[in-house]
């Protein structure tokens, strides 16, 4: 599968600790890559400075479904689903 143009979710939806060009401390969830172009395709894309965790994810029918939403809310799931423990718990009031 290939990914779906003009979709961009994977580089908005999921948070990214490592470093990457323009952004060298990663970057959250939830907050577009400043690697995304205007096209919704990625800039570094197929190239070394390019993160080994986003070469490493790869497109599904799963993942991507039968659109752009599809994919933002499955991405939006697995991201709070790998959250450490303690990020992952809600806040209560003590």
């Amino acid at each position: 599968m290939n990914c779906r143009p003009g979709c961009g979710a994977c580089c908005i939806a999921i948070s990214i600790s490592s470093p990457i060009p323009g952004m060298p401390r990663g970057k959250p969830a939830g907050v577009p890559c400043v690697q995304l172009r205007d096209d919704m395709e990625c800039a570094i894309f197929g190239r070394p400075e390019r993160p080994a965790c986003c070469s490493g994810l790869r497109p599904s029918d799963e993942m991507c479904g039968g659109d752009r939403s599809h994919a933002m809310t499955w991405l939006a799931r697995l991201e709070q689903a790998t959250l450490p423990a303690a990020e992952n718990t809600p806040h209560r009031p003590p």
